[in-house]
């Protein structure tokens, strides 16, 4: 069976945890990795009937879209708040793992979930996130040196693509160099030209690593002065927040809140704008995700479907002539929950998997 670490191996390739967000707290938060976890369940957040039927059910792990302990706790005991709903979890033996918003941002993850829910075309980040600042690194290195100055590089950090280390290329060809009498090669005498069988040795480094990269090749290489250039790369998008696309054909705003009613299963939806604005270009952030409206109106979407928002929110959107479209917060993440059981069971088919069958929706309609 499955352990907890196989889990969380799987979990942080599908929605890497350089995707959630600065103030997030996500990854494992409760448990042992090494444990079995033949019996998962995901759920929205964890509340005392989920923490009731995963101990009922004899889980090994809870994947939980909102973190637990988000904010700092003092204590954990019978007499808070906190220990009387996470105490019964650790007692027996249940992990805890949430990837939030780095699942909300994903490739497949919960907001773009929704734009295939609403058979959105065209999508992309709402908010595009570059990724992190790279250098090429080229260093020449003779023959005798190519193992010693490469594993250098790599052990000081040099050589990462994605998920693959100790990446390189490596081309042979000749270098030349003139040595004055201050000088004392490594290879040839001083006082003439000498040619050299040397390597190209190439590397991608990020950029807070290059200093500590070069002083390793310095330290590793046979030369007096080893020759390499640095080049800064162009910083590329890796993804981004929330999505934006377009519908295939347009429709009232009214037309759009009835579409987001049935393809969320809503209790109810609420919206802001005329009933019979035109919309095509939809702008997503699922959950309270207010701060994103501004976005939305950078992106010139002409409504923005988010969960909840401030009442101030849709005083601004109506000013700007932007649509709002609200089904509440659990209407826009759960079905991402049910979407991530059916996920975790198609990879890990000697588990069982399951969305909480307890979890509801709190809000209730008069």
């Amino acid at each position: 069976m499955p352990s907890v670490a196989e889990f969380v191996a799987y979990l942080e390739r599908f929605a890497p945890l350089a995707l959630a967000a600065d103030w997030d707290n996500v990854g494992l938060l409760l448990g042992d990795p090494t444990s079995s976890a033949e019996r998962v369940l995901t759920c929205l957040t964890i509340t005392p009937d989920v923490v009731a039927e995963a101990v009922a059910e004899k889980v090994g792990l809870i994947v939980a879209h909102h973190p637990i302990l988000f904010k700092g706790a003092k204590r954990l005991t019978t007499a808070t708040p906190e220990g009387q709903l996470l105490l019964p979890l650790f007692r027996a033996g249940i992990a805890v793992y949430s990837p939030h918003t780095a699942f909300d941002n994903c490739p497949g993850g919960i907001n773009d979930g929704l734009a295939t829910r609403l058979s959105l075309t065209n999508i992309c980040p709402l908010r595009a996130k570059e990724s992190r600042r790279e250098c090429k690194l080229v260093v020449f290195v003779p023959d005798a040196d190519l193992d010693k100055v490469s594993d250098a590089i790599f052990n000081a950090g040099g050589g990462v693509i994605g998920q693959y280390r100790e990446c390189s290329f490596r081309l042979a060809g000749t270098g030349t160099f003139f040595g004055t009498e201050a000088t004392n090669p490594a290879v040839g005498q001083k006082g003439r030209r000498e040619s050299v069988n040397e390597w190209r040795l190439e590397v991608v480094v990020p950029e807070a690593r290059i200093t500590g990269v070069i002083a390793a090749v310095r330290s590793a290489h046979s030369y007096e002065e080893p020759a390499f250039d640095v080049y800064p790369l162009r910083p590329m998008s890796s993804g981004g927040e929330g999505r934006i696309g377009e519908l295939p054909a347009p429709m009232s705003l009214q037309a759009f809140a009835t579409l987001v009613k049935q393809a969320l299963h809503a209790a109810t939806v609420q919206f802001v704008g005329p009933v019979t604005k035109p919309v095509q270009r939809v702008a997503i952030a699922c959950g309270a995700a207010g701060e994103f409206l501004t976005d939305a109106k950078r992106a010139t979407a002409d409504v923005f479907l988010t969960g909840e928002v401030r009442f101030h929110d849709c005083l601004s959107a109506e000013q700007s002539g932007i649509g709002i479209v609200l089904p509440g917060h659990y209407a826009t993440e759960r079905p991402g929950i049910e979407d991530l059981a059916v996920r975790l069971q198609s990879e890990f088919p000697d588990a069982t998997i399951w969305a909480s069958r307890r979890e509801c929706e709190p809000l209730r309609v008069v």
